[in-house]
């Protein structure tokens, strides 16, 4: 599937130079709290000693270099992969892992990069599947229920898939399909929202159109963390931002003070 490519797309080098954290402003108990925590892969550190604590409530967003453990992160959060040490804490529930069928226990949901769209189903069984319980048949067969049919009929609307509703998902552009990945997540209606990377390769209206669902959702109350590589982006939406540099904190804190810190400049966007 070609991506509609722009500027969006540009991605930052990744740097060796790791800098101590500002100060953070926000006190240092979170929905989602990381204390020390480590993942390791054929000996390489993505993870390094980290602990965060994202803010209830805010949208937090979550950049750094490539390969400074964003999306490793993201993946242990959401309960992709498992930490190799370290604790997780979700409100007060601490974890030394969160299990992916637990996820709508917490109240979480999120997207991926690169999707994860059931090809072959229609753009309205992709949507209602995330809702629905147990295996992909007995999914299926829950999925007509009247409240995920309202919820799905709002979730057309805001993502303007209402015309292509019946068209299978491989038929879908690339742009489509970064909506109907969205689609999934908000048809779970969670309190916390992972986004990874959901402007990537879009059109600019494509790209206002996400951002004013992430903005309803900010409205909402709801706690969101996005990794994004376009800064006008994150300054736009966040109000918390936690740096990445080889798995460890560089910096967090407020958007203006992180993206005007020296040290961030230097390492992350090169000026």
């Amino acid at each position: 599937m070609k991506k509609e490519t722009t500027a969006t797309d540009t991605k930052k080098k990744t740097v060796k130079k790791v800098v101590k954290p500002i100060a953070t402003s926000v006190a240092n108990v979170g929905i989602i709290t990381c204390k020390d925590l480590n993942k390791q892969f054929m000996g390489i550190k993505a993870i390094d000693n980290l602990s965060i604590s994202i803010p209830e409530a805010k949208t937090t967003g979550l950049i750094g270099p490539n390969g400074s453990g964003k999306t490793t992160l993201m993946n242990v959060l959401t309960g992709m992969i498992s930490p190799d040490s370290g604790e997780i804490m979700v409100r007060d529930k601490k974890r030394k892992r969160i299990k992916s069928h637990e996820l709508r226990k917490y109240r979480i949901a999120r997207t991926f990069q690169d999707g994860r769209l059931i090809e072959q189903l229609s753009v309205e069984d992709n949507l209602l599947l995330p809702v629905a319980e147990n295996t992909l048949i007995s999914s299926l067969k829950e999925i007509k229920t009247d409240d995920y049919k309202k919820r799905m009929e709002k979730v057309l609307e805001i993502t303007s898939l209402a015309k292509h509703r019946h068209k299978r998902a491989e038929e879908l552009s690339y742009g489509l399909r970064k909506l109907l990945e969205v689609g999934r997540v908000l048809m779970q209606d969670v309190d916390i929202y992972f986004f990874d990377e959901p402007f990537t390769g879009l059109f600019p209206e494509v790209v206002e159109q996400v951002c004013g669902i992430i903005g309803g959702l900010q409205k909402q109350g709801k706690t969101i963390v996005i990794i994004e590589h376009n800064m006008g982006l994150i300054k736009r939406l966040s109000d918390y931002i936690i740096v990445l540099n080889h798995g460890a904190l560089m910096a967090e804190g407020e958007p203006d003070d992180v993206l005007q810190n020296k040290d961030v400049r230097e390492a992350y966007l090169g000026v």
